[in-house]
């Protein structure tokens, strides 16, 4: 069609996106076109591949280490009773499989490390960081930024969520901690425990982010924190500047390799 190469099935299935304005059928050709890595299948990485998926992200992959429990199906929704036990990268992988034959799915039972990242990072035009631990999130933080690729980062815990979209030009994550908090003072899901439909609400917008970067349009969360408390039903976002000082993006960065850091928990730049 005109050159975009949607066939009548495809203008079919986005026919909601390509009637907006602001979407249209060179909007789905790019989300068809892009190339997106969500690290983690959880809580957060569930809806990210839902809505992805659903949109036409051409390349989807999907990185994720864990099995699926039980205790997971309150919240992580791509997964079902009958996945118990198997890598949540294998559910994952059939889920967007069945939901639209349009994704080119890669995923991967592995965790994210030093060694492993850039080669899932080669090609990509966005990732979604859906990591449940610092380390992953400073990995990702770190090895984005160095190769600057944009990202959104996302958290829970209990009722509470926040969330930030890191670009080459804006903020990241070490400006707001440039380490980690000593391990053992975070409380994880498994034993603080998490609302279960509050990821949902929180992947949905890092979903969101995502779109909008591949259609280059609208205002991503940068240089913004937003803080939302399901209890409440309120939104709250707190201004981030870059720091001059910030080890991986300030005027004169410690970091300029992953393989400089210790990602651990305590996650200490190198000295």
């Amino acid at each position: 069609m005109s050159g975009l190469n949607l066939d009548p099935v495809q203008l079919d299935r986005y026919s909601r996106h390509i009637i907006m304005d602001d979407v249209g059928p060179e909007g789905q050709r790019r989300l068809l076109d892009a190339d997106v890595l969500v690290v983690g299948a959880g809580g957060l990485g569930a809806p990210v591949i839902q809505y992805l998926a659903a949109a036409g992200v051409g390349r989807l992959r999907i990185v994720d280490d864990d099995d699926v429990e039980r205790s997971n199906l309150q919240r992580q929704v791509i997964h079902a009773d009958a996945d118990v036990g198997r890598p949540k990268a294998d559910s994952a992988r059939e889920y967007v499989e069945a939901l639209n034959p349009d994704v080119d799915v890669d995923a991967a039972v592995d965790r994210l490390a030093p060694e492993n990242v850039d080669g899932y990072l080669d090609g990509v035009d966005f990732v979604v960081d859906c990591s449940d631990n610092f380390a992953t999130r400073y990995l990702v933080n770190d090895a984005c930024v160095l190769r600057e690729i944009p990202f959104s980062h996302a958290a829970i815990y209990r009722f509470e969520g926040q969330a930030i979209t890191v670009t080459p030009d804006s903020a990241c994550y070490r400006c707001l901690f440039p380490e980690a908090p000593p391990e053992g003072t975070i409380p994880d899901c498994a034993t603080a425990g998490v609302l279960g439909v509050l990821p949902g609400t929180m992947g949905c917008l890092q979903a969101t982010e995502c779109v909008k970067a591949v259609l280059d349009y609208g205002d991503l969360l940068t240089g913004r924190l937003l803080f939302y408390d399901a209890a409440a039903v309120s939104f709250e976002t707190v201004p981030v500047e870059r720091n001059p000082d910030c080890p991986v993006c300030g005027d004169d960065p410690d970091i300029d390799s992953v393989a400089d850091v210790e990602y651990a928990d305590g996650c200490a730049v190198p000295s």
